[in-house]
This record gives structure tokens, sequence and C-alpha cells, in this order.
């Protein structure tokens, strides 16, 4: 199953993301793929604030992992895999304890981790198209 949107500027995410956590309510574990600046980082920014993050959502890409707080004592668990050499690297941060956890992650790089992507998680592929990002939800 997928759904596809179209936002033609950055704060069209935040409606887009409301749509996507609807979308997948069953869901907890997402993935996604796209070129640096395409807006990765900014839509799980929004999506944690839907959640109800209050803290600033910023991108792990040194400390690879950080983790918020959300409504209900919910946890969200934000990936960057970007600056892994290997897959070794993940299970060295515990990745098992995260991934297999009660809580949200949102990975981005997930092509960097192959093996460790489960069939179950949500593909969210962005791309930019004639001036508009393209966010293909797959399911």
């Amino acid at each position: 199953m997928s759904k596809i949107f179209f936002a033609e500027k950055l704060e069209h995410l935040d409606s887009i993301s409301k749509e996507i956590l609807d979308y997948t309510s069953n869901h907890k574990k997402f993935i996604f793929f796209g070129e640096i600046g395409v807006g990765k980082t900014t839509l799980i920014k929004a999506l944690s604030l839907h959640l109800g993050v209050t803290d600033i959502v910023s991108s792990p890409t040194f400390s690879i992992v950080n983790e918020y707080q959300a409504y209900g004592n919910t946890k969200i668990y934000h990936f960057d895999f970007y600056r892994i050499d290997d897959e070794k690297e993940a299970y060295d941060i515990g990745y098992e304890e995260y991934f297999f956890s009660d809580a949200y992650c949102f990975i981005e790089w997930p092509e960097k981790i192959p093996n460790l992507i489960e069939e179950d998680m949500v593909q969210i592929k962005m791309s930019v198209v004639e001036n508009k990002r393209r966010i293909e939800l797959i399911i």
C-alpha cells in the first residue's frame, strides 16, 4: 500500500506529517530515504511535534541517535546512520534495544544498515520533483 504527498514549501510538511501519522496509526518504525537536504529531518521534526515532543528535534548526525519524550511517556528514537561505516556500529550502540522496543523509531539513511531493517517498517521516500517535495509512503 502506498500514498504520495507533495509539499510545495517546507511548511506543508506539518499537515502532511499529521496525515502520515493518521494513515500509519498501527506502525511505529519508519525508515526515511532521500538525498541530503530533501527534508527528512524537517519531516521527522513535524512528526515528533504531532506526537507531543516539546524538546528541540535535531539531526543526530554525530551522536547517531537522539531520544525524545512525547505524550503519555511515549519515547521517540531518531537515528541518522549517514556517518557509520558498517552495520557493526549499529550493533555497538545497541540498536536492538531501540528497534525492538515499543517506542517510535525514525531512521534516516537505512541503506547503511540493510540487514537490520525489518519488512514491516514504514518506508518514506523523499525527493524533489519540479520544485516540490515528493513524499512516497509505503506500508
